[in-house]
């Protein structure tokens, strides 16, 4: 029995060797000794593979894969003026005043089964679809039983992704977690000298390129030279917790949020001794006015990290991005805007929190293939003459929109675990009672 806890102990000590030396050091100082691109190359040829064989098994069968979208709702873009005067062309002017008619409902009719039969807000709630089969689950409506080889390739996988990446990549998540926790400590008990925040930048980007090997993270940076700069906010799209080392890993941001207890609580208490992060308690995160101030005086010291923020609120499938909370955008100061873009093929990003815990959802990262995204900085953009917080905040989320190719939407990502406000269906009838009022008032007039 001595002999076997040896025995296990020894090869404990030559994993942790083989870990630190080969992943952990060149992750830690940004370069790699190769092995990362070589399953990678791997796992895309094995991935284009699985494709070819599941699209000639469909073509030789005649069976035609399963459309993410029902096909069924043909959508306009178009405003409700435009849509209603579509409407009324072909009706006579009314004798009398007033604009009202009956065909004015169809309008809102056809909204409202469109609404129901392809609703365009919860679907962005739930797991973007695929194009393929990916080879990481049955349960993707395009997988059936193709062949014996495809189904053994799938048999290894799961050896390969619960055997041995998911051992390593948690072996890398604890060394960099502690790695965070241990460094920054240390860092906090330096005066507050400019060599001390250099080595909290040094540390904190260090520990996130561990944690971002931990998930075989294979990112694209473009646009380097837009990168956020000191005394400004950095706003990005928001899929999942993981943005946040996706970042991190190429630059180092003051962070906001709440204060946490347990293993966060900890984190957060390290962190904030090296570098100045911005963490609110739970009463005060109420206080809008007093979270307003602690962000201009943030951002008003030109020598503290540009603040990162992810104006959202939720975690969107990486297909879109919802509605931008304004807070952020009435500082008054310069705003970096940053697009972030998975590849699904991989693996998904996506944290649906009504459905996973965040150690569920780490775990299923964990045993994905790989993590692969684009990043691309935008150049900086300030509020103009005459635009409020609302209006900038969409001007800056349509460019991010188009850059990452994502869905431009309106709606509230607050949805999610919430009802439509009283407010918004006000403002949709007010502008309809508008127009009917106006026409009425124009024909009077008349």
């Amino acid at each position: 029995m001595d002999d076997f806890w040896a025995g296990a102990l020894w090869a404990l000590k030559i994993w942790l060797y083989l870990v630190i030396i080969l992943i952990m050091i060149p992750s830690m100082f940004g370069f790699s000794l190769g092995i990362s691109e070589i399953y990678m190359t791997i796992l895309v040829k094995t991935l284009e593979w699985a494709t070819l064989n599941i699209q000639k098994a469909n073509s030789d069968e005649g069976t035609l894969k399963p459309s993410s979208s029902n096909g069924l709702i043909q959508r306009e873009n178009g405003s409700m003026e435009k849509e209603l005067e579509e409407l009324r062309r072909s009706r006579p002017k009314p004798p009398v005043g007033g604009d009202f008619t009956l065909s004015d409902c169809f309008y809102f009719t056809r909204q409202g089964i469109e609404s129901i039969v392809d609703d365009e807000v919860t679907q962005r709630f739930t797991s973007e679809e695929l194009v393929s089969w990916n080879l990481l689950t049955r349960t993707n409506n395009d997988f059936q039983y193709i062949s014996l080889k495809l189904t053994l390739v799938y048999g290894l996988g799961i050896i390969v992704r619960y055997c041995i990446l998911a051992p390593l990549r948690i072996t890398l998540t604890i060394i960099g977690v502690s790695w965070l926790v241990i460094g920054t400590s240390a860092v906090g008990l330096l005066p507050n000298w400019r060599i001390k925040f250099w080595l909290s930048e040094l540390v904190h980007v260090m520990c996130y390129r561990i944690c971002a090997r931990g998930l075989s993270a294979t990112i694209r940076y473009h646009n380097r030279e837009n990168k956020p700069k000191k005394g400004g906010i950095c706003v990005a799209n928001h899929t999942s917790p993981i943005d946040i080392v996706i970042l991190c890993t190429d630059g180092c941001y003051a962070m906001v949020g709440q204060v946490h207890g347990g293993l966060m609580g900890i984190i957060q208490r390290a962190m904030v001794r090296s570098c100045p992060h911005v963490w609110f308690e739970r009463s005060e995160m109420k206080d809008r006015h007093l979270v307003t101030k602690r962000l201009k005086d943030h951002v008003n010291d030109k020598k503290k990290l540009p603040i990162l923020i992810f104006p959202e609120g939720t975690c969107i499938n990486n297909t879109s991005v919802m509605m931008f909370k304004k807070g952020s955008f009435e500082i008054g100061t310069t705003i970096y805007p940053v697009a972030i873009k998975y590849d699904p093929k991989f693996g998904d990003a996506f944290w649906n929190s009504s459905k996973h815990s965040m150690v569920s959802y780490l775990l299923r990262m964990m045993t994905s293939w790989a993590l692969v995204c684009n990043v691309w900085y935008l150049p900086a953009m300030h509020q103009q003459e005459g635009e409020d917080a609302v209006q900038f905040a969409n001007r800056v989320k349509s460019a991010i929109a188009h850059q990452g190719g994502l869905v431009d939407l309106q709606w509230d990502g607050g949805l999610k675990r919430a009802k439509v406000k009283e407010t918004f269906k006000e403002q949709q009838q007010k502008k309809y009672s508008n127009m009917v009022v106006r026409d009425d008032s124009s024909s009077n007039s008349d």
